[in-house]
């Protein structure tokens, strides 16, 4: 549908969807999986900043592209803007967070608080992470907790969810309503494991995956057909995570330096050998996202494009993978325009009375 989408509430941008039967959240993202359209979701780079302007305008390059911006919770183990602070300024603006909860930082406490405080603002959608460890960041020297992992943080949200009470059994007043995701990984070993380990999250909670970077589909493909044999890929919505590579030596540096990333020879030698590699990069992962929407089972890509944000919007066009479709997207309004005026004529004009003539007049 080309337009003004119909998942947006009338009485504000920032307001939650009506319920509806069976979903679990009241969410653009659940509404567009459950309908069968191909999601696509991404990756907001967090800002060393508390300005939230800095958040904003990363979030504007996704508009009308992707249909959930994935909130990170200190990836790589370092320091910056909270995903809980990055979706409090994102619900505020109508944008469907994906709130990221890593459990290498926070006790069970904290985090049943911050699943509350984040649904109260709004927050439909939570991954499940177990999070990598301090030693693999900038303060090596930190304190890690991991009170929880991913299947028992994936177990506490349901439970707060469907059972209305803490993992104390104390009530809640209100429960969230959450649409639950969580990681995986179909090219690390054990491969034959893989597919268990993703029954294992739907389980303990998952609704939907986002899988690491697919840089092997005919190892993927494999995999989707292992879980469609099991039947998980009716009781779970899959996204499969594709992301441009900047150029041959950045390859290999991944591959060398971050584990859990696959990346085959053939895919070092396309971008050694083409002229333009950031822009060969950009193309692979078009053409990874054009054979992986075809495997049965691919309910959506999540498009990771660290620092190459700016590429996103061109990957999805060029791809075709929305068929039409546009996610939703911010429309200025009229009121947006008359503040911004206002603004510029208080911090820009030309004052003609000085402080003290505006208290004698006052007078």
């Amino acid at each position: 549908m080309i337009g003004r989408q119909p998942d947006e509430n009338p009485a504000g941008i920032h307001l939650p969807l009506d319920p509806l039967p069976g979903h679990t959240s009241r969410g653009r993202l659940e509404r567009v999986l459950r309908r069968g359209e191909f999601a696509v979701t991404t990756e907001l780079n967090p800002p060393d900043s508390a300005d939230p302007e800095d958040v904003y305008n990363r979030a504007k390059i996704f508009d009308g592209w992707v249909d959930a911006i994935n909130a990170v919770d200190a990836s790589g183990a370092n320091c910056h803007m909270s995903s809980v602070g990055i979706c409090a300024l994102l619900t505020r603006m109508g944008y469907a967070p994906i709130m990221q909860i890593a459990c290498r930082d926070r006790n069970r406490i904290a985090i049943q608080g911050d699943v509350l405080g984040g649904a109260a603002m709004g927050v439909a959608n939570m991954l499940c992470l177990t999070g990598d460890g301090v030693q693999a960041g900038d303060q090596p020297g930190a304190k890690p907790v991991f009170d929880l992992d991913c299947m028992s943080l994936l177990e506490t949200c349901r439970i707060m969810r469907d059972n209305g009470k803490f993992l104390s059994g104390r009530k809640l007043t209100t429960p969230p309503q959450l649409f639950l995701g969580a990681a995986i990984n179909p090219f690390a070993p054990p491969i034959d494991f893989r597919p268990y380990r993703l029954g294992k999250k739907i389980a303990a909670g998952a609704q939907f995956v986002q899988s690491q970077y697919c840089f092997d589909v005919p190892m993927f493909r494999t995999y989707m057909q292992q879980v469609r044999d099991l039947g998980f890929t009716e009781k779970c919505f899959i996204l499969c995570g594709v992301g441009p590579l900047a150029s041959a030596k950045t390859a290999k540096w991944i591959r060398s330096n971050v584990p859990g990333i696959h990346i085959p020879d053939s895919i070092v030698k396309r971008l050694e050998g083409a002229q333009d590699q950031k822009k060969e990069g950009k193309q692979l992962c078009i053409d990874i996202i054009n054979e992986v929407k075809e495997i049965p089972g691919v309910s959506g890509v999540h498009v990771m494009a660290y620092r190459q944000e700016e590429y996103v919007a061109e990957i999805v066009d060029e791809s075709g993978v929305l068929k039409g479709r546009q996610p939703w997207k911010r429309e200025i309004r009229r009121d947006d325009q008359l503040v911004a005026d206002r603004l510029d004529h208080i911090l820009h004009d030309e004052i003609t009375e000085t402080q003290v003539d505006m208290v004698k007049t006052a007078h």
